[in-house]
């Protein structure tokens, strides 16, 4: 029992080559099996899925949430802060929330996605997980759904743009940009931009909630958590 325990949770505190080998010895019997360490990582995961990406759906969701407020590509941050030079910030905000509200509007689109991959995944994606680094989980949930997720944000963001004319807005404004001379072109496509950017969002805040739960006891709310990731005599 303690030794399966121990090479369940002391992944963060000894050498990946060392916990592999023990990993690989593991008994097959014992009270801690494959389904339940399996299990604690979905689990883990379901819980970054409901506590981060449900706040992504809220109304300020993303704009009031500096790690994945979307802002303008950089070539454009300019034309933002001439705004705000000459006591247009409101003006500029208003621009900012339309990218970030219609975000917020295509997350909640991922949580369904989500569930069906966390269900798919198996013992052996649970053990790459288990000795990978602090964000393993996010990357086997970005290499799972990353696709899907982009077909599905796409077409709500490209609705909540339509209603407010901002997508013709926007391509006229980049056309426009891209004609100068000597600047560097970039993607006229608004309902693209905001959708890779709310992708980045939606992983960046389930990697914050991964690193919470392998690294803090007190973000292990359920018994499973607790028996997959904490240290039992």
């Amino acid at each position: 029992m303690k030794k399966i325990i121990l090479a369940v949770v002391l992944f963060q505190f000894i050498g990946c080559s060392e916990l592999q080998q023990v990993v690989y010895q593991l008994p097959q019997g014992g009270s801690l099996g494959n389904d339940e360490i399996a299990n604690g990582l979905k689990e883990a995961l379901n819980m970054g899925i409901d506590k981060q990406v449900s706040k992504l759906t809220q109304t300020d969701g993303f704009f009031m949430n500096e790690l994945v407020k979307i802002m303008l590509p950089e070539e454009l941050q300019k034309v933002d802060k001439t705004l705000r030079d000459i006591g247009l910030a409101n003006l500029a905000d208003e621009g900012l929330k339309i990218l970030n509200r219609a975000a917020e509007d295509a997350v909640g689109e991922a949580t369904p996605i989500f569930v069906n991959a966390v269900k798919g995944m198996t013992f052996n994606d649970a053990k790459n997980i288990l000795l990978g680094s602090d964000n393993a989980a996010t990357m086997y949930l970005t290499n799972a759904t990353q696709t899907e997720l982009y077909n599905k944000f796409n077409p709500v963001i490209k609705n909540s743009f339509s209603k407010v004319g901002a997508d013709k807005i926007w391509n006229n404004l980049i056309t426009r940009y891209n004609s100068i001379p000597l600047t560097n072109n970039v993607n006229p496509d608004l309902t693209d931009y905001v959708t890779q950017e709310a992708l980045k969002g939606v992983f960046t805040m389930i990697a914050v909630e991964e690193k919470e739960i392998r690294n803090k006891v007190s973000s292990r709310t359920t018994e499973v958590l607790k028996k997959v990731f904490a240290l039992q005599d």
